[in-house]
């Protein structure tokens, strides 16, 4: 092998492992979002104090979101599934923010369990989405011309 054969083959395994991978970080931040609606549970019917958990898990799994999204970057995924993943993203962004307004503008604020539901749904598309895209990927080798959108699949 060349060096230069190499070094061309380097990126085109890149983006295929990142699409490999992007699957189960999606899976793994839908998991994390059904269980942080739990722990929201937990502190409504339960402990109010289960809030804190609530709280601090949901900062812990947030980076989870510019996970997706780099993968879904570098694993050149639909645009479609990587809007979703920005959308999650900014999402993701905007429930702190409606925690932060729920003194001054509780209506406002009422918005962020809709908003993680939102997330959730969201998220979940997005898994499903990179699956059809990992399967579509596997049938179809990388530079082949496209018979097929992985949106098709979903």
């Amino acid at each position: 092998m060349t060096a230069g054969h190499t070094a061309g083959h380097a990126p085109a395994m890149i983006r295929s492992t990142a699409r490999r991978i992007l699957p189960f970080a999606a899976a793994a931040f839908v998991a994390c979002a059904i269980l942080q609606v739990f722990l929201a549970g937990l502190g409504v019917f339960d402990d109010p104090r289960a809030f804190v958990t609530h709280r601090d898990f949901g900062s812990t799994f947030g980076w989870l979101t510019l996970v997706v999204l780099v993968l879904a970057l570098v694993g050149r995924s639909s645009r479609g599934t990587t809007g979703m993943c920005v959308l999650i993203l900014v999402l993701f962004s905007f429930q702190s923010i409606f925690v932060a307004l729920r003194a001054d503008l509780p209506a406002v604020a009422a918005l962020h369990p809709l908003n993680g539901f939102c997330i959730l749904a969201v998220g979940s598309i997005v898994t499903r989405r990179a699956w059809a895209e990992r399967r579509l990927a596997l049938v179809q080798p990388e530079g082949a011309p496209s018979i097929s959108t992985a949106t098709d699949l979903v």
